[in-house]
């Protein structure tokens, strides 16, 4: 990696990458972890680039408070790209996938899983170019089952099915933490989640030209070509997701890597499932859609967090500046109706850090009476990755309106605050 965000934990000692790498990264949940000595690999494993809000923000140029508006104005305001460079500086051959310290996680595992590979593709009917991050489990030197959701990807692979064809793909691991998190970005299907990126970069980032698919990348670690398989499906899973708990095995498509590019001195970037990293990857560029819509009927929202203990998917907590008595109720529905996975959503008062799970406490506990400030919404779609929720991913939602109410103000005055 070129640019570490912090000093990082370096292990010397031989460890190999099944459930023993696993174990040590789950002993540095917010460290950034190099693992110089793998045992089935030459190549070492780096994790931890983004298992704080605070790395994030550095690698955005901002303070953690600021993360948000700054996800939304590249989402709003995308660079478009200069011209691809030709692919200098890697080692190429055919693919190989056994040179990759991919690990194993846990001991029901399906198998090797590659957590921080970004699938590049480009859509068979308009030629749009997606970038978007998936599990891969290994299956052989050159195949991969992938789990993939109805979004982006999902498209392109039913319209390249529908042609009777393959869908040519590249898959880039090892990307810097900004780019990293504008492939997670919720942009339109004909937007392109590398423009975004380079409003992360001021307008500097450059792609580079794969061989043997029609596709431009960025700068990356390890670099994979091929191809999604048409008409192929095979078992995928177990796999610990978001909330520590295995994911169902499911059919799903296969990628047959056909080339590998690894650059000199790189470093393979695993991403621990269900660790911090994971959580806020996934979770955190879901915090602008929340802001948007909460924006829309409470202009005075302040900050919107996705917690690190609702693992950055079910809970939320929204500080708003709350000027009618009725704010409170208003923005739990716009909060929910925003992320349909959102699980339990509290709404504090701008004197409030919710980016402070101790500050949120103290809003329960101080300024909720439950009969009047709960909201139960029972038999609502959730998320398929809660374990509470029923078969068919039915939920009951609730909301907390930890306000304080406008008429009696004063008497929840925080003295230490005041004096």
């Amino acid at each position: 990696m070129e640019i570490l965000p912090e000093k990082p934990v370096i292990i010397k000692d031989e460890v190999s990458t099944r459930f023993e790498a696993a174990r040590i990264l789950r002993e540095h949940p917010r460290d950034l972890v190099i693992l110089e000595n793998i045992k089935e690999s030459d190549i070492p494993v780096i994790s931890g680039l983004c298992n704080t809000r605070e790395k994030i923000a550095l690698s955005l140029n901002c303070r953690v408070n600021e993360i948000t508006g700054r996800i939304v104005d590249a989402m709003e305001n995308p660079t478009p790209l200069g011209r691809a460079r030709s692919l200098k500086g890697y080692s190429s051959g055919e693919a190989d996938l056994s040179r990759l310290p991919v690990l194993t996680h846990y001991r029901k595992d399906g198998g090797p899983y590659i957590t921080a590979g970004v699938i590049f593709a480009r859509d068979p009917e308009t030629g749009t170019r997606n970038a978007s991050i998936h599990r891969m489990m290994v299956m052989g030197k050159d195949r991969m089952a992938v789990r993939i959701v109805p979004r982006h990807l999902y498209t392109y692979h039913q319209r390249a099915e529908a042609m009777g064809r393959d869908l040519e793909i590249a898959v880039a691991i090892g990307l810097d933490p900004a780019t990293l998190l504008a492939t997670t970005t919720s942009i339109p299907i004909d937007a392109d989640e590398m423009e975004v990126a380079n409003t992360f970069h001021d307008g500097g980032l450059q792609l580079v030209k794969c061989e043997g698919v029609e596709l431009e990348v960025p700068p990356a670690e390890i670099i994979l070509e091929g191809r999604i398989l048409n008409g192929v499906r095979e078992r995928e899973g177990p796999f610990v997701d978001l909330t520590d708990t295995y994911d169902v095995v499911r059919k799903e498509p296969v990628i047959r890597v056909e080339r590998m590019h690894i650059r000199e001195d790189a470093m393979y970037h695993a991403i621990l499932p269900a660790g911090f990293e994971h959580r806020l990857l996934q979770g955190l560029p879901q915090e602008p859609r929340i802001y948007r819509a909460v924006q829309n009927t409470v202009p005075t929202v302040k900050d919107v967090v996705l917690t690190e203990g609702g693992c950055c998917w079910l809970h939320a907590a929204v500080s708003i500046r709350k000027q009618t008595q009725g704010d409170g109720k208003n923005v739990i529905m716009a909060a929910l109706a925003a992320h349909p996975s959102l699980k339990h959503v509290v709404v504090v008062d701008d004197d409030i850090n919710v980016f402070d799970p101790e500050e949120i406490e103290y809003a329960i506990a101080t300024r909720v009476k439950g009969d009047d400030d709960i909201v139960v919404v029972p038999g609502a779609r959730g998320s398929s990755l809660d374990p509470a929720a029923l078969p068919d991913g039915t939920t009951t939602k609730v909301g907390v309106d930890a306000t304080i109410p406008l008429d009696r103000s004063k008497k929840f005055q925080r003295v230490s605050r005041s004096e």
